[in-house]
């Protein structure tokens, strides 16, 4: 490992402890740091950090001779450094500073160990899915950053009545969703959204999509799993003239006669796993799965 860069949030000045005890590992090891231009003059300003660092500002700024992306934050943060990381297949690793993430698992006291073991390449590769969103019409808010690592949501604006979301899945007509919206979540974002909304969690390897409707009016309407193969087209109906769309936590305004096409993207996002960390591990710890100590006995 000889080249990373850093990301986090523009406004997270809580993480400074963490940023210094990673630049003073990654010092040690000689390996160089780009910092996120405005997550790097937040700490500027204060003249935090022990010396100036290169920067990027945008997806262009960054290429295939970077061996890490460190983020520095949340899960949140992890979904937004998607947008500069793309197609370019950097790996990305989540240093945690506030409450355990699913995606971002590395907690402060474990910065020394973690970089010990990515220099002795003690650690797993997991390739996440995205969705890939087209409108037809195009879009102008969408065009550029259409892709998504937890889920694409349709949902109602401006109103309180329901939207009708007519479904299709490879053309084939599926069902009107009349409810507040409708989520398209991949197996990563089967533990966000989604879930709050009844939906089932998905193993981050399953080659499945998640359909779940928000606060559908028919309680028959549940929740589908569908192949991550299949090609969804949606149309949306209801009293406004628009409708919203979020692409994890990116919001577009849309008319409602477009058209979505919403599909399995054409690359993936890498995420670190270190061999002692596991996906149940984590869900155990987050969802407090097995808390009752009845279920821990049997246990070896």
């Amino acid at each position: 490992m000889k080249k990373v860069a850093i990301y986090g949030q523009s406004y997270n000045t809580n993480a400074l402890k963490e940023v210094l005890l990673l630049l003073e590992v990654l010092h040690e090891k000689n390996i160089v740091v780009f910092f996120e231009k405005k997550f790097y003059n937040l700490f500027q300003d204060d003249n935090s950090l022990p010396k100036k660092y290169p920067t990027f500002s945008h997806f262009n700024d960054l290429n295939s001779s970077f061996d890490l992306f460190f983020t520095i934050g949340g899960d949140g943060t992890i979904l937004r450094s998607v947008t500069f990381i793309r197609d370019l297949n950097i790996p990305v690793l989540g240093i945690n500073t506030g409450r355990l993430g699913f995606l971002a698992t590395i907690r402060k006291d474990e910065i020394k160990q973690v970089i010990e073991l990515l220099i002795v390449n003690d650690y797993k590769i997991q390739e996440r899915t995205l969705l890939s969103v087209k409108t037809s019409p195009e879009s102008e808010a969408i065009s550029d950053i259409n892709f998504a690592l937890n889920e694409v949501t349709i949902a109602r604006k401006n109103t309180t009545s329901m939207i009708g979301v007519k479904t299709y899945l490879d053309d084939e007509y599926l069902t009107n969703y009349w409810a507040d919206g409708l989520i398209i979540a991949t197996p990563t974002g089967s533990t966000g959204y989604s879930l709050s909304c009844n939906g089932p969690v998905v193993l981050p390897n399953s080659k499945s999509i998640v359909i779940t409707p928000i606060a559908p009016h028919n309680l028959n309407a549940r929740p589908l799993i569908i192949p991550d193969n299949t090609k969804i087209k949606l149309e949306v109906s209801g009293r406004e003239n628009e409708f919203l769309m979020s692409l994890d936590s990116r919001i577009a305004t849309v008319n409602q006669n477009t058209h979505i096409f919403i599909e399995k993207a054409s690359f993936t996002i890498k995420t670190i796993a270190l061999t002692n960390q596991s996906f149940l591990k984590t869900l155990r710890s987050k969802l407090l799965w097995g808390e009752d100590t009845r279920n821990n006995l049997n246990q070896s």
